[in-house]
């Protein structure tokens, strides 16, 4: 027996599953050995397996990935558009304080600058991953979009301050 190779009563067995066009994780399952036994086999016996169909099934699987990416880019940017939304509709905040530890709500007409700067960012990320598991078309379209994101924070970043000013005037 060569190194490393099987016994050679189990080499018709093996030369009669490769003829069958079987693969080498494909043929280490049915013989019940390891892969690094069936390479050494094929070597020892002078047979090489048809990598054509493991380059297709790969291409194919990262096809497949690629697809994924892709749908999990596109409900990134669906949850960012609902984390951005958020900040402009009716939210119920509430505490429990005082010596009682009484519970206290109200229903505002938006939500708090604090939550919206989580939002935004939030929102910030789930763009910025999104971006990362499906780049756009060429490299001027992802400068593009970097930049618009950016405007886009500070331009609500500055609506925050706004409002947080406001409320620090108003006494709320």
């Amino acid at each position: 027996m060569a190194h490393g190779t099987m016994a050679e009563d189990r080499f018709d067995e093996f030369r009669e599953l490769h003829a069958q066009g079987l693969g080498r994780n494909a043929i280490a399952r049915e013989m019940g050995i390891s892969q690094v036994v069936v390479s050494r086999t094929a070597a020892h016996l002078d047979l090489a397996f048809d990598r054509s169909r493991i380059q297709a099934a790969t291409a194919a699987r990262l096809a497949d990935l690629a697809e994924r990416r892709s749908l999990l880019a596109e409900d990134l940017i669906g949850d960012a558009e609902k984390l951005r939304a958020q900040m402009w509709k009716p939210t119920l905040v509430f505490a429990f304080g005082g010596k009682d530890n009484t519970f206290e709500s109200e229903l505002l007409g938006e939500a708090p600058a604090a939550d919206k700067r989580a939002l935004m960012g939030t929102a910030g990320m789930a763009i910025d991953r999104s971006l990362k598991l499906a780049p756009p078309d060429g490299s001027s379209g992802a400068d593009e979009a970097k930049s618009m994101l950016g405007k886009l924070f500070t331009g609500v970043a500055a609506l925050v301050e706004q409002q947080e000013g406001a409320e620090a005037e108003g006494g709320e």
